[in-house]
């Protein structure tokens, strides 16, 4: 009897582990899983080249010097939320030089609360609104002016509440490595002490 009262409380403990913690995925996040899937950021979009904002392609020769070559995380989620019709700060409006951080001040104003944009709470409202087919982006303000914030798209995900806390949401980025799909605390690695603290999050309803 103690035994099977001890498999039982594993197995009680495993499931709600398991389980996930913020809700379904819905048919319209399964629509924005394949969108963001079909950009193929972690072919485009490259660090240390430059490259057309909107399509991640390089658009200067391969020994160009000039600004705005490296990191382009900004440029992605500007060019994503284009093809959903959604603005976010962009060029020509700012330059893509130190455009995360001016995103993520940007999100933060009302301007753009009267583009549909809302903060949201914390990290695992952040994976709930993605889960529902909103589009939800993580930004990161740099202490620093003259050093890159970062900014990222969180994309649908099943992890359950303790992946959350350890790794934060799931997302699709561009930057100083591009990954189709990797956790906030990976993501925003180059940034130390930024998760989970100083990560802001923003939702958007399509």
């Amino acid at each position: 009897m103690k035994i099977a009262s001890i498999f039982l409380f594993f197995v009680i403990s495993f499931n709600v582990w398991a389980s996930p913690c913020c809700g379904p995925v819905t048919e319209q996040a399964s629509k924005l899983d394949k969108l963001y899937d079909q950009t193929n950021v972690e072919s485009l979009w490259k660090n240390g080249i430059h490259v057309d904002w909107q399509t991640g392609a390089s658009d200067k020769p391969a020994d160009y010097q000039g600004p705005d070559r490296y990191s382009h995380c900004s440029a992605f989620v500007a060019s994503v939320s284009m093809t959903l019709g959604v603005y976010v700060l962009r060029p020509p409006e700012h330059p893509e030089t130190f455009l995360a951080s001016a995103q993520s001040k940007w999100l933060l104003s009302e301007n753009a609360q009267k583009e549909g944009w809302i903060k949201l709470q914390d990290m695992q409202q952040a994976q709930i609104d993605a889960n529902a087919g909103k589009l939800v982006v993580a930004a990161f303000i740099s202490p620093e002016e003259f050093k890159p914030g970062h900014i990222a798209i969180v994309r649908p995900s099943l992890k359950s509440s303790e992946e959350l806390e350890v790794e934060g949401p799931q997302i699709i980025q561009a930057g100083k490595y591009n990954y189709n799909s990797t956790s906030v605390s990976k993501g925003f690695g180059s940034h130390p002490n930024a998760f989970p603290s100083e990560i802001l999050y923003f939702s958007h309803q399509l």
